[in-house]
């Protein structure tokens, strides 16, 4: 006799919904299995005299709720078996399995079951009961077809809170995940957001319904095994705007025909330099370590991003998801140590990592990492320190360095001597020439003592300006101008300066 397993809903705990159907399979049932008794509805088995096997043990042996589902699942595949087996041909040998609410909304073990039955040759039937999004849509009293989401206390995460939508959390067990909840939800909306928590509903006598504020959304009693979390659907402009999607539209509106005739007319040249500009605006918000500076000067840079991307997606070349997409995908293939099975001790294993798996990508993509130039790879628009840092890092990998710091002192110190001797009787060519070998053997003296020069002379830069305002500020005090002073008495301010 072939193996059989039917499971079937209970609804959320009111007999009332409980249906015909599954009332049937349950006064038939040979063999009745419960996920937990836990559960209104067992006061229905008890009054019937139903005899039942719950699995709540299974919950107190295993580390997690993973855990549990898999034990469960694996005990029915083999209860099902069993009797089978041990049954005789005119009797029923099939095995019932019940659980709370409807079997495809939130159990696990069902999904397990639905997977592995076939491979077991057990016949799998499940029967529908009433859920609790059903009483959820009629007590709370909203139209899912407004646009609405279910998720799971357990595995909530921040990227799937959407103010646009009603949310349900359901499998809120306790205060714990309901703290859980609470700090995922206060990542998108504002500590006083009302929400609304729904304990047993549908079931007389013990339904509770609570508003509050999203802050005392852990600090409230009443958490058990019939309690969820509402937020409803807003359409608060400050809420949607902390979203990607809601970037993406506003700069769509921006190059439509209805949107702004500046941007409109925009290409990817005409707006090449503002991406320029609003990296670098970006760097002096690192700079000054200013974090408002930073937070609006990201958004710009984003911007920047959002508008190039816009424009290939009107010609259909691409779209900004496809960019998140291609990045997304980057960083896991790259970082085999953290998302695969390699692993990376320090920094530089991980460095070294990250270039194989570069290397590999290009095999991948049809290129050979061997041919060409080991200098590839750098933009050509770099600034020249910058580039000439790249062009030396590049260089050194392949053996083209010095082995330590002093042979590369010299070699600064012989630039300067050429470019005195170019200074006194070369051509302006000849001195500029020898100006930006000074500078390159500079700059390989930076990457020796492990510091990056555009770093660099950016702090010297700021140290200069810090400086030169205080020589400023001792002339305003003494009611000079620069005309009125000379370098003798600005170099006695400069060194106070220095001091300070």
């Amino acid at each position: 006799m072939q193996p059989t397993l039917t499971i079937v809903g209970l609804g959320s705990g009111d007999e009332a919904q409980l249906t015909v159907g599954v009332w049937r399979r349950l006064q038939a049932a040979a063999h009745r299995y419960v996920r937990t008794a836990d559960h209104p509805m067992m006061r229905l088995f008890d009054d019937n005299d139903w005899r039942y096997r719950a699995f709540d043990d299974l919950y107190e042996q295993a580390a997690s709720f993973p855990d549990v589902y898999e034990a469960i699942a694996s005990r029915l595949l083999e209860l099902s078996l069993e009797a089978a087996a041990g049954s005789a041909a005119q009797e029923p040998a099939g095995v019932l399995y019940a659980v709370p609410g409807h079997p495809m909304v939130a159990e696990r073990t069902v999904q397990l079951l639905r997977e592995r039955c076939p491979a077991h040759g057990v016949q799998l039937e499940i029967l529908g009961g009433e859920s609790f999004l059903d009483q959820a849509f009629l007590r709370l009293g909203f139209d899912p077809i407004e646009g609405f989401q279910l998720l799971d206390a357990a595995e909530m995460q921040v990227s799937d809170v959407r103010p646009q939508l009603h949310t349900l959390v359901g499998q809120v067990y306790d205060r714990f995940t309901a703290s859980d909840v609470k700090l995922a939800l206060l990542e998108r909306y504002p500590e006083t957001h009302e929400v609304v928590v729904g304990h047993a509903l549908g079931v007389a006598g013990a339904e509770r319904i609570e508003r509050l504020p999203l802050v005392e959304l852990d600090r409230t009693d009443g958490y058990g095994n019939l309690s969820l979390v509402w937020v409803p659907r807003s359409e608060d402009e400050r809420l949607l705007s902390r979203s990607f999607d809601r970037l993406h539209e506003i700069v769509r509106i921006l190059r439509s025909p209805e949107g702004c005739p500046w941007d409109r007319e925009q290409t990817h040249l005409t707006i090449r330099k503002n991406f320029i500009e609003e990296t670098y605006e970006a760097l002096e918000a690192l700079d000054n370590d200013d974090p408002e500076g930073m937070k609006e000067e990201f958004g710009d840079v984003l911007l920047q991003i959002m508008l190039h991307s816009q424009m290939e997606e009107e010609l259909g070349t691409f779209t900004a998801y496809d960019v998140l997409a291609t990045l997304n995908e980057k960083l896991i293939f790259r970082h085999p140590h953290v998302f695969g099975d390699a692993r990376a001790g320090d920094a530089g294993q991980a460095l070294q990592s990250w270039e194989r798996m570069k290397a590999e990508e290009k095999k991948r993509k049809g290129q050979d990492p061997d041919a060409g130039s080991a200098l590839d790879g750098i933009p050509p628009d770099l600034p020249a320190l910058m580039k000439a840092y790249k062009l030396q890092k590049k260089a050194a990998k392949v053996g083209f360095d010095w082995d330590e710091l002093e042979p590369v002192l010299a070699k600064v110190e012989e630039e300067i001597a050429e470019l005195r001797a170019a200074c006194a009787d070369g051509s302006p060519e000849e001195q500029a020439g020898e100006l930006g070998d000074l500078l390159f053997a500079a700059v390989n003296a930076a990457r020796f003592i492990q510091a990056d020069p555009e770093e660099a002379l950016a702090r010297t830069n700021r140290k200069f300006r810090q400086r030169f305002a205080y020589i400023e500020e001792q002339l305003r005090i003494s009611g000079k101008t620069f005309d009125q002073t000379d370098l003798l008495e600005m170099d006695t301010w400069w060194e106070e300066a220095k001091r300070r």
